[in-house]
Order: structure tokens, then C-alpha cells, then sequence
């Protein structure tokens, strides 16, 4: 019973000192090419995708109450629980990817994918939690859309702000001088938690703020440093998240075997996995459909590398943490109800799906599927962004396909902004960049900068 009590922690502390530098490692180790190069697919898995999977799961887990195949939750604490099990955390997958090589570009997606639906998935969850506690039940679809917009984009919004003025303070304050690198390094650790800090105290989403940052500060600021600072702080913010994700498992492993779980909640998981396979399959091949319909056949995402994002949907430390948030918001058979829920999900998914990823993506013929020719060639032609190309006549076909394809070649002229604008003006080391872009002897080493310093 001691150990009991002394092994329960807030969730105020998972998501004050242990989400927070596994949030901002994942934005802060994305490789800005092959993101952007697919960044208008990686936007429409991570949030519409999210959006979908987490109605279809929880629209399907009320549906299942109703009838008494489950535990009946009502329907705003299953659309929570539905947000909070949409967040999916593919380490094991892109472990796989990594060690035996993969299409740059399925990389791309499933780990893109899987930093930005954690930011959508805690806007979701907030959103339910905050239109549930409201009173008023005939502006609950309004409060629904202002309350998202409030949290997703105005934490966005301030990382965003914090990762601009980190990228003009290094890049103006000339800390990378010998005598002042050790400043240099605390003040870059320091900036992610102010931008924490600065959107928790705005009434936002801190989490979804720092994972702005992060991908703000590896893009501009990270090159403004020197080049020990560099190499220290790749090494700081690797090891603290790797350490913090240890941590969480450690803990799940403790509270499933010291905490007494209800067999009455075998149901309710059993359910909840076949809803979530579910509404997973529906995320992916819905969301893939428009992508390919936006793009040119020769850069349509195939068939085998749907299946693989369908199948690389594990979930982790994100559904873990805001499902010990439930415990809190919720009355309490049913926050504990999805706590024990998520726990088992989490586990089964880790074990089952993660153990068999190998011979899944093998099967898929996916793994050892590395088609970087054409890729290196592109990044070399664009600064290192693959600009989408157009066939005449394709965009007559539907309105939909029409509109599509504006919002891909937007996308394109983001990257033109980007490298003729904003990276000159919050970078110091833009010229050398460009020197090793234009330098036709390296093509090898620039295709795999993406890639391997994930």
C-alpha cells in the first residue's frame, strides 16, 4: 500500500517535466526537407487525419455502449477518449525504417505524421474536456470549433513567435565566441520552456507551442549557433527525451503491476482496439485518397506504403499521459475506466504491433525500398524541397482535384518564401548552405542529411 501511494504522480508532472522534452525533441530532430517536400500530405494525415480517427473511435465506442457491448460513457467522454487514443507514437516502426532503409518519403510521413497529430490530438482532448464542462448544451457545436481554434492555433502561434525571436537573438547577440559558448548553451535549453511557460500562462496548450518550437529552432536557430553548441545541444535534447519516454514506460510498467485493474474492463479494451484498427484504416486511406488526388501520378503514395502508416499507428507516452489526465477530469469509474483502457491499448500496441513491424514492412515490401535518386536530385534543384510538378489537363477532371492541386502548389511557394526570404533573414550561415546545395560532387551527402539525422 506504501509503495502504492509513493509510486503515484500528478499528471501535472508528466506534462511539466517529462512531455515537454520528447515534444520538442520530436520537432526538433524532423529534417526540414523531405517535411516540407511533403508537408501538405503530413498537414492532412496529422489533422484531418487525427480528426477523423478520433470521431470514428469515438463515435464507435458510443455506439458500442449503447448497445451494451462496452462500458456506456456519454458521448462527450468518448469523443475525449477518442481524441486522446488518436495520438500515435511509431518509434518501433521507424527504428525499422532507419536500420534497414526505407522511401524517403513513407519516412517522412510516418514520422511528420506522428509529431503533428500529437499537437492535434491534445487540442481535441482540451476541446472535449472544456465543451463538456460547459453549461450550455445548444452552443456546444460553437464552443467546439472556437475552443479548437483557440488552443491549436494560438499555441501554435506563440511557439511559432518564441522560435522566430530565438533564431534574431542567436543570430544578432554574437554569443559564439569561446568565453560565451556555455550562455550560449544554456540560453537555447532555456528557450523551449519559455515557450512552454509563456502558452500555459495564455490559457493554451504548452505542448502544442513547444513542438512549434522545436521545428522553428532546429529550421533557423540551430544554425546560428556555434558548432560545439550545435553538437552539445543535439546531444542534451536527445538524451533528456530518450530518458523521459523511459521514464513513462517504466511507470506503466509499475502501475499495471502494483495497481488492481478490473476484468470488467476487458470488454471495453477488446472493443476499443477493433474501433481503433478501425477508424486508423479509415484516417489513412481516406486522407491518402485526397493526397493522391492533389498530386501527379508519378508521385501518388502508393498502395503498400498506406498499409504501412495503417499499421504504424502505436500508441505511447502522449495517449498514456492525457488518459492520467482523465482520472481528473472525469467522474471516477470513468476516468479510470479509459486510464485502464489506454494503458492496455498502449501495451498491446508496443508488444503486438511493434514486435511484428519487421515482418509486416518486409511483407510490404517497403523496408530496403530506398528511391532516393530522384529525391536527392530534386532537393539539389530546389534547395533541398521537392517542388510538385503538373500535367496539363489532369485539373479538369474534378473541382475537387482542382482545388487540390492550388493548395499543393501553395505549399511550393511556402518553400520559395522560405528560402529566398525567411531563412536569409534568421540565419547567419544561409550562404554556406547554399554553397554545399549547388556543389555537384556531394549529391550522395546531401540526399542523407534528411534522413540519417533522425
Amino acid at each position: 500500500m506504501n509503495i502504492r501511494k509513493w509510486f503515484n504522480f500528478h499528471e501535472e508532472f508528466f506534462f511539466l517535466f517529462l512531455l515537454p522534452p520528447i515534444i520538442f525533441q520530436s520537432g526538433f530532430s524532423l529534417a526540414p526537407k523531405p517535411f516540407f517536400s511533403n508537408f501538405g500530405a503530413i498537414i492532412t494525415f496529422a489533422i484531418l487525419g487525427t480528426f477523423i480517427a478520433s470521431v470514428v473511435t469515438g463515435l464507435l465506442v458510443y455506439l458500442g455502449g449503447l448497445i451494451f457491448i462496452m462500458y456506456r460513457l456519454p458521448l462527450f467522454e468518448c469523443m475525449m477518449f477518442g481524441a486522446l487514443i488518436s495520438a500515435t507514437d511509431p518509434v518501433t516502426v521507424l527504428s525499422i525504417f532507419q536500420e534497414l532503409g526505407t522511401d524517403m518519403n513513407l519516412y517522412a510521413l510516418v514520422f511528420g505524421e506522428s509529431v503533428l497529430n500529437d499537437a492535434m490530438a491534445i487540442s481535441l482532448y482540451r476541446t472535449m474536456s472544456s465543451v463538456r464542462s460547459h453549461a450550455s448544451s445548444g452552443q456546444n457545436f460553437f464552443m467546439l470549433i472556437v475552443r479548437f481554434l483557440e488552443t491549436f492555433i494560438g499555441s501554435m502561434s506563440s511557439g511559432v513567435g518564441v522560435g522566430f525571436i530565438s533564431a534574431l537573438l542567436f543570430k544578432y547577440a554574437g554569443l559564439d565566441i569561446d568565453n560565451l559558448q556555455n550562455l550560449e548553451c544554456c540560453l537555447f535549453v532555456l528557450f523551449p520552456y519559455f515557450s512552454y511557460m509563456l502558452a500555459e500562462g495564455l490559457g493554451l496548450s504548452g505542448i502544442v507551442s513547444i513542438l512549434f518550437t522545436g521545428i522553428l529552432m532546429k529550421h533557423y536557430t540551430f544554425s546560428n549557433l556555434s558548432e560545439s553548441s550545435q553538437q552539445f545541444a543535439a546531444a542534451f535534447f536527445h538524451l533528456i527525451s530518450s530518458l523521459a519516454e523511459t521514464f513513462i514506460f517504466i511507470y506503466m510498467g509499475f502501475d499495471i503491476s502494483i495497481k488492481h485493474h478490473s476484468l470488467s474492463h476487458v470488454g471495453f479494451i477488446f472493443f476499443s482496439v477493433l474501433f481503433i484498427v478501425f477508424a486508423r484504416a479509415a484516417n489513412v486511406f481516406s486522407c491518402a485518397y485526397l493526397v493522391n488526388l492533389a498530386r501527379p501520378t508519378s508521385r501518388h503514395i502508393p498502395m503498400k506504403h498506406q498499409k504501412a502508416l495503417w499499421y504504424s499507428g502505436l500508441r505511447g507516452a502522449m495517449a498514456f499521459a492525457l488518459a492520467l489526465q482523465s482520472v481528473h477530469d472525469l467522474p471516477e469509474g470513468h476516468g479510470k475506466t479509459i486510464f485502464t483502457a489506454t494503458t492496455a491499448i498502449v501495451v498491446l500496441t508496443v508488444l503486438l504491433i511493434g514486435g511484428s513491424t519487421g515482418t509486416v514492412l518486409e511483407s510490404l515490401e517497403v523496408v530496403g525500398d530506398v528511391h532516393d535518386d530522384l529525391i536527392g536530385e530534386s532537393f539539389e534543384d530546389n534547395n533541398g524541397y521537392i517542388a510538385p510538378s503538373y500535367e496539363e489537363g489532369t485539373s479538369s477532371r474534378s473541382k475537387l482535384k482542382t482545388r487540390l492541386q492550388e493548395l499543393h502548389r501553395s505549399a511550393a511557394s511556402f518553400t520559395a518564401l522560405d528560402k529566398n526570404y525567411l531563412t536569409p533573414f534568421f540565419t547567419s550561415q544561409n550562404d554556406d548552405d547554399d554553397d554545399e546545395d549547388l556543389d555537384d560532387e556531394q549529391p550522395q551527402r546531401t540526399r542523407s542529411v534528411g534522413f540519417r539525422e533522425h
